[in-house]
């Protein structure tokens, strides 16, 4: 015997003509609903006092409480209740009434066609689990943001590398709370830092590349709808990585062996297919599917050339290269700023879109976004440029990848003349990312 299956959604169909009724739930009886019925304004209110309903459709011609009275009823009591309208087409004033007074999602015309009243609810039905997602979405967030807070108050009681994971999310999740009614993006990236708890530290770059995104989208004065779509792909390029074990995680790229390179370059396509129940989603999983494209038609999962590669993939591939390249997670070490930098002038032409590359590595070069810098004035300058009581700004590798300098350390002259020494003995050439010294009140 087959266990009865849970219905998708309740339905409330309307109508004070029975056969209307008879043929509305003849149509809708294979769809996996739980139908109710009612013969007039008045028995659907109250029944819906007694019955949670997902959606309503209503004849708009009936004696008594008529359809676009009863749907703007339902939209003062339960608003997120769906409300669509069953008119003829004599009824136009009754259809001009309900999208007014009624808020109605829409209207269907009698007689109506089968396969497109079913359409139509499926799409409506679709609409409504995406908005209640957001909803949870951003309910979850601010709870986990209250216990954040409420965390904080024995932060410095706990380990510190504990301490710095918290305070990450709890400082993302501090900006986020304001602007989550507002916005898209916000929301996007809090579930971003969450999900990405799943990678190591060192390889959690959707901040940096966030970042670029957001520095560039203002250099170039990107309209809003693309620099959302960028800064949502920015925040889940890397979602379709989560199914991986910890040894690919951690393995640079250009060392993968043959069988997990396969399972690599199947990661924006994951990706996107991950997103792919989100309606408005669908232009940021389109950017992650293509970000892995080359602009000579070399690239990934469709081989795409040049402009045929939406734009967002065309920028998403240089930020996420710049960051991934100084992380180690495409070559078997680490590059140094300047040397993401060069790599990526290198290849501008055959994997990067030349319009782009240049502008993009330019502002890398004048700025440093991806470092969380903005408003901050950096320079990067070689060892002979540098001045005493400069603060350097990020870690000084050597070529080889050794770590020479923390960040925030502070030049003296015997450090800057043994760089110069360095670059003498070693034949290289060193670019240290630095703040300006502090002026004083004497300047």
């Amino acid at each position: 015997m087959t266990a009865p299956t849970t219905p998708t959604a309740t339905l409330l169909l309307v109508d004070d003509e029975p056969y209307v009724l008879s043929a509305l739930r003849r149509e809708l009886r294979s769809e996996g609903y739980q139908l109710l019925t009612a013969d007039s304004g008045e028995a659907a209110l109250a029944l819906m006092a007694e019955e949670p309903v997902d959606l309503v459709i209503s004849d708009a011609m009936m004696p008594g409480m008529d359809g676009t009275e009863l749907l703007a009823r339902i939209q003062r009591q339960r608003p997120e209740c769906l409300r669509l309208l069953l008119t003829g087409k004599s009824d136009l004033n009754a259809t001009v009434r309900a999208i007014n007074e009624g808020h109605i999602y829409r209207y269907i015309a009698k007689p109506w066609d089968a396969d497109e009243l079913r359409l139509t609810l499926r799409q409506a039905l679709a609409h409504q689990q995406a908005e209640r997602e957001q909803k949870r979405l951003e309910a979850l967030t601010q709870a986990q943001n209250r216990e954040l807070i409420e965390l904080n108050a024995t932060l410095e009681q706990r380990v510190e590398a504990r301490t710095q994971e918290v305070q990450q999310v709890a400082d993302m999740l501090d900006v986020a709370y304001g602007e989550l009614k507002q916005s898209y993006v916000t929301a996007t990236r809090v579930f971003s830092s969450l999900i990405t708890q799943r990678l190591p530290r060192d390889l959690q770059t959707n901040t940096p590349v966030g970042n670029l995104i957001q520095a560039f989208a203002e250099l170039r004065d990107l309209d809003e709808d693309i620099t959302r779509d960028l800064q949502m792909s920015a925040a889940l390029y890397n979602l379709g990585k989560l199914t991986w074990n910890d040894e690919l995680l951690t393995t640079p790229s250009e060392r993968l062996s043959v069988k997990d390179r396969e399972t690599y370059r199947r990661y924006p396509e994951t990706g996107e297919s991950l997103l792919m129940a989100l309606e408005h989603l669908a232009s940021t999983a389109r950017i992650i599917r293509h970000h892995r494209e080359r602009w000579n038609g070399s690239g990934y999962p469709d081989h795409l050339k040049g402009d045929d590669i939406p734009y967002g993939a065309r920028l998403l591939a240089l930020a996420v290269d710049f960051i991934e390249l100084q992380r180690g997670m495409i070559l078997p070490r680490k590059v140094t700023r300047q040397g993401a930098l060069e790599l990526l002038g290198k290849f501008t032409g055959r994997v990067y879109d030349p319009e782009l590359a240049r502008p993009f590595i330019e502002m890398c070069r004048e700025q440093a976004p991806d470092l969380g810098m903005s408003g901050k004035k950096v320079q990067s300058l070689s060892p002979r440029a540098l001045e005493s009581g400069m603060l350097l700004a990020q870690d000084l590798l050597s070529p080889n990848g050794t770590l020479l300098l923390n960040e925030g350390k502070e030049l003296t002259r015997g450090l800057i003349d043994k760089l110069i020494r360095l670059e003498e003995l070693e034949d290289t050439r060193l670019s240290l990312l630095v703040h300006p010294p502090e002026a004083t009140d004497d300047d």
